[in-house]
């Protein structure tokens, strides 16, 4: 018995690895991306190529993830600068009391286990955000970023 919820809208690539209790509905998931257990990924959202999602994370809509990117264990999206249970009339918020606030991850950036994304930010190409930080405004790339909030620790020097 599968313990998965895929939706029929969701479009999967090619070899895509998809483990025990996830929830995917309305994404698209990039050729031999791998998705670890107890992951959810919400509508809208894209994952590019050969990604690797890791266990109990959450990638809410707005969200694009582009190739090669390292998503650690217990890595939580954001998509709402100020949630809120109720309108100002004080009835449950539908979709039509906020706005998505996207984000973006560029190729080959690396997310450490425990850190937190919020919303309108871009994570640079091959940058690394260490374990636990609070990502609160844009990372250059070719940087590692660590902290809360999340702030420059040091270039990323590569040997020839």
């Amino acid at each position: 018995m599968k313990f998965q919820a895929i939706a029929s809208d969701v479009k999967l690539g090619r070899d895509v690895k998809i483990f025990e209790f996830v929830n995917l509905y309305g994404c698209e998931i990039g050729d031999e991306t791998k998705i670890g257990t107890f992951v959810e990924i919400q509508r809208g959202v894209k994952i590019g190529r050969r990604v690797k999602v890791s266990s109990h994370t959450f990638i809410c809509e707005g969200v694009e993830v582009e190739d090669h990117v390292f998503i650690g264990h217990g890595v939580t999206f954001i998509n709402d600068r100020y949630p809120r249970a109720v309108s100002s009339a004080g009835e449950l918020q539908t979709d039509r009391d906020w706005k998505v606030v996207p984000t973006i991850v560029r190729r080959g950036a690396s997310i450490g286990s425990g850190s937190t994304i919020l919303c309108g930010i871009e994570i640079g190409q091959d940058a690394i955000v260490g374990a636990g930080s609070v990502v609160t405004r844009d990372v250059p790339a070719g940087t590692i970023v660590v902290g809360n909030p999340a702030r420059v620790l040091r270039k990323i020097e590569r040997e020839a």
